[in-house]
């Protein structure tokens, strides 16, 4: 198994409206999409498009949502032996608002994420055989992405954690370099270190205060402003690729979707990077969260199409 996504499961429930509304403002909408979402889903289904195989490890509710996600994730050649049936919590539910520029607000009901548990992780640990690329976010119990983590230094494999939502408890240095990689935005950088990098200047300073906890590879994504780099491979700049928006969910989920694919081929930094950002854009550009998860044809496309 090349890739193991840890991580939360709900079903989006996405609204597309011209502006966001105001408080206490019923605004009508274009349309709506239903989907399987959250960020450890988005992420296993964008690995999975782009050709790797890949098992997710999450949980849903005894519900018609958990029959739903369990259903469109197998379609879309997610492996889900260790995809979890809780009996006392709900499927986790995201109402997300994209407005006419692309931009998104969120509110998640995490519901059965919540119950994501050491046990159930050391139950899939045979799973982790082979394994060359973990993943993981903060959607879900930290201590189950510590087991997770412990099963796949046992195999060997590359750990990556994509540092979102911004965290809500103490994240300390002894932390940080438990992993290979980190993936924060903009936002969770300066969570993470006190610098806002609102200028590459600024991100390069981020960037070396996280590397400097001995983490072995710091990504800041900036948004439409590309990525900043710092690792023994590869330290600087990653300029974006030139892209019309549609909407933005779910570009972070492809960035490291994208990352986790790559690194499990064995690319160098640089064109890791390179090959994740170029997901992530092609994500931009079709509207919905794992629906938008392009494919590896597509990110080597646009690769092509925009060198450096």
């Amino acid at each position: 198994m090349s890739v193991i996504v840890i991580g939360s499961v709900n079903v989006d429930i996405v609204t597309y409206a011209d502006r966001a509304a105001r408080p206490g403002e019923s605004l009508t909408a274009h349309r709506y999409q239903m989907v399987p979402g959250g960020k450890g889903a988005n992420q296993a289904v964008a690995v999975a498009r782009l050709g790797q195989p890949v098992r997710f490890i999450g949980r849903v509710g005894a519900d018609s949502f958990g029959n739903f996600i369990h259903e469109r994730l197998d379609s879309l050649g997610v492996g889900l032996e260790h995809l979890a049936v809780d009996p006392d919590r709900s499927t986790g539910v995201a109402v997300i608002n994209v407005d006419g520029k692309g931009e998104n607000a969120i509110t998640v009901v995490p519901g059965a994420n919540t119950g994501l548990s050491e046990a159930q992780v050391e139950a899939a640990a045979p799973c982790f055989a082979g394994l060359k690329v973990l993943l993981a976010q903060l959607e879900h119990p930290f201590p189950a992405t510590l087991k997770a983590l412990e099963l796949a230094r046992r195999a060997g494999a590359m750990a990556i954690l994509d540092p979102a939502p911004v965290p809500t408890f103490p994240f300390p240095p002894e932390t940080i370099r438990l992993f290979d990689a980190l993936t924060p935005n903009e936002i969770e950088t300066e969570a993470l270190t006190g610098v806002a990098p609102l200028d590459l200047e600024a991100a390069a300073i981020a960037a070396r205060r996280l590397a400097d906890t001995g983490l072995p590879i710091a990504i800041i994504k900036l948004g439409a402003r590309g990525v900043y780099v710092e690792s023994a491979g590869f330290r600087g700049h990653v300029p974006p690729f030139r892209i019309k928006a549609v909407d933005t969910v779910a570009a972070g989920d492809c960035f490291n979707a994208g990352l986790a694919t790559a690194f499990a081929d064995g690319m160098p930094v640089e064109r890791a990077i390179r090959f994740a950002a170029a997901a992530g854009a092609l994500a931009c550009t079709k509207a919905g969260s794992s629906e938008a998860a392009p494919t590896r044809a597509e990110v080597e496309a646009l690769i092509a199409a925009q060198p450096f």
